[in-house]
């Protein structure tokens, strides 16, 4: 039986939210798709906290629950390795969202509804919960790839993107070598530029209660440096991944 959904997510240093957030995303699972064959594939990225031994620990409990460990290689790096995860297990669809517990779940039923319609449909947080810091550099991203690509996606780094999986096989085959910080953002301007109707659908975000937020301001900064030198790269051979995703 081939699966039907796998929910992916990256998880890095989560152990006081960790257990709630598999249970409620596995209850989403056994609620909402309880007649399809579904999959819950957490990456842990190099936790030095006990994520991955909460994560080991709950697998007999939760049967859907496939647990990845990796070596900490950055979220864009365990947000990949967990896709790729999906597509080998040959995922029909795959949502992919973080494990910080900053999002709703039922939310996913509003992108679920628009799958006949699009290979590739983004969430957008209408109101964000993150430090002011971080949300000027996501609106300097935001006008960098519109200045580079002439598009304009409202939150095109969401964690919370429902994706058809043969598409997604061939969005990471053109992905750029060694994984870029963001791949969301190169993942949903391929896209877009594919003519994918993202939707942009209006999705809860709260704030966070626990957890650690890996990246600082001064480091935040340096990688959004990073990622707007990718994407000018990136433009090069855009139009060449394109074709290949026909």
């Amino acid at each position: 039986m081939s699966i039907k959904l796998a929910i992916v997510m990256p998880a890095y240093n989560e152990q006081d939210c960790m257990a709630e957030v598999v249970k409620i995303w596995s209850d989403l699972l056994d609620s909402e798709f309880a007649t399809e064959n579904t999959r819950l594939i957490v990456v842990n990225d190099g936790s030095k906290d006990n994520t991955g031994k909460i994560l080991d620990e709950l697998k007999p409990l939760y049967p859907k629950l496939v647990v990845v460990h990796q070596p900490n290689g950055g979220h864009g790096n365990a947000v990949v390795h967990a896709y790729r995860k999906a597509v080998e297990l040959g995922a029909e669809y795959i949502f992919q969202t973080d494990s910080d517990d900053q999002f709703i779940p039922e939310d996913v039923k509003l992108l679920w509804e628009k799958r006949q319609q699009s290979k590739f449909i983004l969430g957008h947080r209408q109101v964000r919960h993150d430090d002011p810091f971080r949300l000027l550099i996501t609106r300097i991203l935001r006008y960098s790839m519109f200045f580079v690509y002439g598009t304009f996606i409202m939150d095109s780094n969401i964690p919370f993107r429902l994706i058809e999986g043969n598409f997604l096989k061939k969005l990471l085959a053109q992905l750029p070598n060694p994984v870029p910080f963001a791949p969301n953002i190169f993942l949903a301007i391929m896209a877009k530029k594919a003519g994918q109707e993202l939707f942009n659908i209006p999705i809860v975000h709260k704030e966070r209660a626990t957890g650690e937020v890996s990246i600082r301001k001064m480091k935040l900064l340096k990688v959004c440096w990073q990622s707007f030198n990718e994407l000018l790269d990136f433009r090069l051979t855009l139009n060449t991944k394109i074709k290949n995703l026909k």
